[in-house]
């Protein structure tokens, strides 16, 4: 990938073990052992941060895919509302009678019905 870095890292691998020979000094760990860390490190935050968002990301779609008219949902900003009409984009909600708002389809953060089925 950066075969510039690679040389380098090889050439001073190869300087530090000629040192370390003519000095007697016990050998340096090769490159794979010091990478080893890193890719631990690597996948502990997959396991735990990349992977559950990507997770909480792919149901988020498939809720806002089912939504349809007359769903009681809650915004991202805490807004409560009936949904009255629904474009590609846009979401039409009744907050109030006779009061309505658009909103981004993608701040729509939960079903109210549904919060209050698992609830019971």
């Amino acid at each position: 990938m950066f075969p510039f870095l690679y040389s380098t890292l090889a050439h001073a691998q190869e300087a530090a073990q000629n040192a370390a020979a003519a000095t007697g000094a016990p050998k340096q760990p090769g490159a794979l052992e010091m990478m080893l860390p890193f890719v631990f490190i690597f996948a502990i935050f997959y396991f735990l941060v990349i992977r559950p968002q990507v997770k909480r990301q792919k149901t988020h779609q498939k809720f806002i895919t089912e939504l349809k008219k007359g769903d009681e949902i809650i915004t991202a900003s805490g807004i409560l509302g009936v949904i009255e009409g629904m474009t590609d984009r846009f979401v039409t909600l009744e907050v109030s009678d006779g009061v309505s708002i658009k909103v981004l389809r993608s701040q729509i953060a939960s079903n109210l019905s549904q919060q209050q089925e698992v609830k019971k």
